[in-house]
């Protein structure tokens, strides 16, 4: 590689932009392309079953269209669970004709419909809730070669039929159970497929009442035991590839590399393992009760519609069921196999200690001491790089200040993206202000993080560029060995980019040596040229001195190749890092609470990652000088200036990018009062006026909305409890028509209360069991402040006064549920400040009335004072805001009661 004259910094960008473009571009195209969606569910040339989103999809669109909203405790969700009921026989009876017709074929299909009761504790957001179900469902179908020892070991497959409370769930998770239907058609039909291990495919029907139908079968149905590794379906969005997010063990990780479509990282595995989401699936009770690994796989791109109206068929991108489907069906083909690892798993499994990444569409796997030994090679290898590295370029005060600029070049990436969030959302008022696209906070905060990195630089100008480059290869195969032997497989990352930056540079110490010799050999020979004419002892001495000049004014150079093998897998794995990341953090922020600092995190983001996507640009910009730098500063401060003019313009929310608006209307048993209670989950700008206009068009005359402090003891949200938090409640008074009377009889009324009450006061004890009559009711709470000694709920309660959240969820038609409980009496004293004292024990009780919600009761109004004022909210709310708010409707009725 001979070196010819510097380019300037206009010239080198523009030699360098094929590449910046071309391989993000390239990084992006293969993490989401996506499988050409299959009609046919018989291939026309082969006549073999093939899976067929157009099926899976006619039966997401049968379950969230057809059917409707399938919250658990409706009559919707009860339908469904007969569909799914009738479909699961019907593969039984399609499964024994297949046999029957391929005499000797090995292959058994049973059905079960598993009904039961029980409880359990459920931990989230540092909120203890105990949960209590009854008569709840799950479907499950079992195929294995019909004998004892193929039923031993088994893979569970998961999926949901139920859906939340404001989504008809067509991804969240009608989508998967299409999945497993057509995986169960397909191996049925392949000829020939005999599952040396079973396969059970459980359709659970509660798993949006926080995962009841999963801990309903780890817990009490016979098979469950059999199982050795669980698959869980699931999504949190409508478009792009599932991505793997939770593997727990080697094996499972080694069985997802035969899948034909990897997607999924070591990086996602720890951020969600971490606990920053706050999410949870059905994976915790399997993992918890039946002590099984598995593979947590879910559709995450455009999350803007989970939870939302917006989850339907129409919304879900072509090719993500034949993702999904293709995936799954080699997991459960390989499990099934003899080359299968269930029988080893039997004996149990240890956390994985293994890095696995999908890179442009190849999976690699290797272990933690892989790892370890690969990485501090490279580190070792580095440190003999830059340590036989000559020149002024490589004396250790040079060196000092080159990592000195690295790292303050990080930080002032971080800074210059904090700084902007700061001004957008506390001196603007416009934070979130990129929330409509996942990629915009790069517009937004890009321009600033690179202007921050700069500005450190000032100070420390001029530091030669390769001096910069060896710092930069030091620091991130140092960041890589060191974190891969602290167990961070996440380390990976540094691991490439210094791989990266180490090859570029062995490259251009090897052109550099090859110019050298080529050069030394011309100029021997131009001086014999010389000698011969003339005497030139004068004239050869004066050329070797120029000569070792221009060595030591080149020593701090490198050629721009240096940059462009360098930059490469940054660029591919910074792309992908970042892509990933914020399609899941972008839209999450619209449901993570008003008090998170989602503007920082955000900017943080994409300072971090967008430093470690364009990690050379610190040496590229010394490489022109100072005037360069103070150039390239002063056009970056204009960009980032036009760039927040024009964020601070944008509307947050649009119709496709929505705001979240829950909304309950309350109706007090005590008081007979009627309240709107109105809260956001979000930080966005508005919400505080859209509640004053709320409250002027529907609350009380003269009346001002109230806000109410968000804790254990505000039981008006206690049905979205502990997801509560998150909110920032108002509560607005309502008119209310002085005619109006409860329509409840009182054998039909929602009341709490103590039975088989018994006082020992030897023991200082009271055991009662409280009952919960709720008919027409769901999602009945009841909350209260004791010391409870013993109850029949799965977990021993704190041995301390507490406040105690007891959450129900029932099948359609249920309508009573107790607990049995032993507290200790008389109670000690309250110290909350909002309770008074009282001479028993003071329950608070909320539930849903499950002919009251909307929209998923529109079709069926009952004519209420909720549903009239529902209809009208709605449509006035839409014309508002131009339909950018996705409100959930609930009317709820409250009381309290002393037992």
């Amino acid at each position: 590689m001979v070196r010819t004259r510097q380019w300037g910094a206009v010239q080198s960008l523009l030699a360098l932009a094929p590449l910046l473009i071309g391989l993000p571009w390239l990084a992006l195209k293969h993490q989401y392309s996506l499988p050409t969606p299959i009609v046919d569910q018989y291939d026309p040339m082969t006549s073999l079953p093939q899976l067929s989103e157009a099926t899976i999809l006619q039966y997401a669109k049968y379950l969230s269209e057809d059917i409707g909203y399938r919250t658990p405790g409706t009559r919707e969700h009860a339908l469904a669970d007969a569909w799914m009921t009738k479909k699961a026989y019907q593969l039984k009876e399609e499964c024994e004709r297949v046999v029957a017709a391929q005499p000797g074929r090995k292959l058994q299909c049973e059905v079960w419909r598993q009904e039961g009761s029980g409880s359990h504790r459920f931990d989230m957001m540092a909120a203890r809730l105990y949960k209590r179900y009854v008569n709840l469902s799950n479907i499950i179908i079992r195929l294995s070669d019909g004998t004892d020892q193929g039923k031993v070991d088994a893979v569970l497959v998961n999926s949901h039929l139920d859906s939340t409370l404001p989504s008809p769930g067509a991804a969240d998770d009608a989508l998967a159970v299409g999945v497993m239907i057509e995986c169960v058609r397909v191996l049925v039909n392949t000829p020939g497929w005999e599952p040396k291990h079973s396969v059970i495919f459980l359709f659970n029907n509660a798993e949006e009442s926080l995962q009841d139908g999963s801990h309903l079968f780890s817990t009490q149905h016979p098979i469950a035991s059999t199982v050795r590794a669980v698959v869980n379906l699931e999504a949190a969005g409508t478009a792009g590839p599932e991505l793997l997010f939770q593997a727990t063990s080697h094996e499972m990780i080694q069985a997802y590399s035969h899948v034909p479509r990897p997607y999924g990282t070591i990086f996602a595995n720890e951020i969600f393992s971490s606990g920053v989401l706050l999410s949870d699936t059905d994976f915790r009770q399997f993992e918890y009760y039946l002590n099984v690994t598995g593979l947590d796989m879910a559709v995450v791109g455009n999350s803007y519609m989970y939870h939302m109206r917006g989850d339907l068929v129409e919304n879900i991108e072509a090719g993500v069921a034949q993702h999904m489907a293709e995936n799954t069906l080699a997991l459960i083909e390989h499990l099934t196999s003899p080359a299968s690892s269930l029988p080893g798993l039997a004996s149990g499994y240890g956390r994985p200690r293994t890095v696995f990444f999908a890179y442009l569409g190849v999976f690699f796997v290797y272990s933690f001491r892989t790892a370890e030994v690969l990485y501090s090679l490279l580190f070792i290898a580095s440190c003999v790089l830059v340590r036989s590295a000559s020149g002024p370029s490589a004396r250790g005060a040079t060196m000092a200040k080159a990592l000195f600029s690295v790292a303050f070049g990080g930080l002032g990436a971080v800074a210059g993206a904090n700084i902007v969030a700061f001004v957008m959302q506390q001196v603007l008022g416009r934070g979130m202000s990129w929330f409509k696209g996942e990629f915009e906070p790069l517009i937004l905060y890009g321009p600033a993080a690179m202007c921050g990195a700069l500005l450190t630089q000032l100070p420390l100008a001029p530091v030669p560029e390769k001096a910069l480059l060896h710092a930069q290869l030091l620091a991130y195969a140092f960041l890589a060995m060191a974190g891969q032997l602290a167990g961070v497989g996440s380390s990976a990352v540094f691991f490439l980019s210094a791989l990266s930056t180490f090859g570029a540079l062995l490259v251009d110490r090897v052109t550099t040596y090859l110019s050298a010799s080529i050069d030394d050999d011309t100029g021997r020979k131009m001086m014999n040229a010389r000698e011969k004419k003339q005497d030139g002892d004068a004239t050869g001495a004066e050329d070797g001195n120029n000569k070792v000049d221009n060595a030591e004014g080149k020593d701090g150079l490198v050629s721009m190749w240096t940059y462009a093998l360098g930059q490469t897998i940054p660029l591919l794995t910074g792309t992908q890092l970042t892509s990933a990341t914020l399609v899941v953090f972008v839209p999450l922020t619209g449901r993570i609470g008003s008090e998170a600092p989602a503007e920082y995190i955000i900017a943080s983001i994409v300072a971090v990652l967008g430093s470690y996507t364009l990690n050379l640009t610190t040496p590229f910009v010394h490489r022109f000088g100072r005037p360069a730098l103070r150039k390239t500063i002063i056009i970056l401060l204009l960009v980032v200036g036009v760039v927040m003019a024009v964020f601070a313009r944008k509307e947050v929310f649009d119709k496709n990018h929505q705001k979240r608006l829950f909304v309950l209307h309350k109706e007090d048993l005590n008081t007979r009062e009627q309240h709107l209670h109105i809260a956001a989950a979000d930080g966005a700008p508005g919400f505080d006026d859209l509640v004053h206009d709320i409250t002027a068009r529907f609350g009380a005359d003269g009346v001002l909305p109230k806000a109410v402090v968000m804790d254990d003891w505000n039981s008006d949200w206690d049905t979205l409890y502990p997801f509560s938090a998150f909110l920032s409640p108002y509560k607005i008074d309502l008119p209310l028509d002085p005619a109006y009377d409860a329509p409840w009889p009182l054998e039909e009324q929602f009341t709490v209360s103590a039975v088989n009450d018994t006082l020992d006061e030897s023991k200082g004890t009271r055991s009662m069991t409280l009952k919960i009559d709720h008919p027409g009711i769901m999602w009945t709470v009841i909350a209260f402040d004791a010391h409870v000694l013993e109850w029949t709920l799965d977990n021993s309660p704190p041995e301390e006064l507490a406040r105690h959240h007891i959450k129900e969820a029932s099948f359609y038609g249920t309508d009573v549920w107790t607990v049995d409980m032993t507290i200790k009496w008389p109670p000690p004293q309250n110290p909350h400040p909002r309770l008074s004292d009282v001479s028993g024990l003071k329950v608070n009780f909320i539930g849903i009335q499950e002919k009251r919600m909307w929209p998923a009761k529109k079709a069926e109004a009952d004519g209420s004072q909720a549903m009239k004022l529902f209809r009208e909210f709605d449509a006035w709310l839409d014309e508002k805001t131009g339909g950018s708010v996705d409100a959930l409707l609930m009317g709820c009725v409250s009381g309290e009661v002393v037992v």
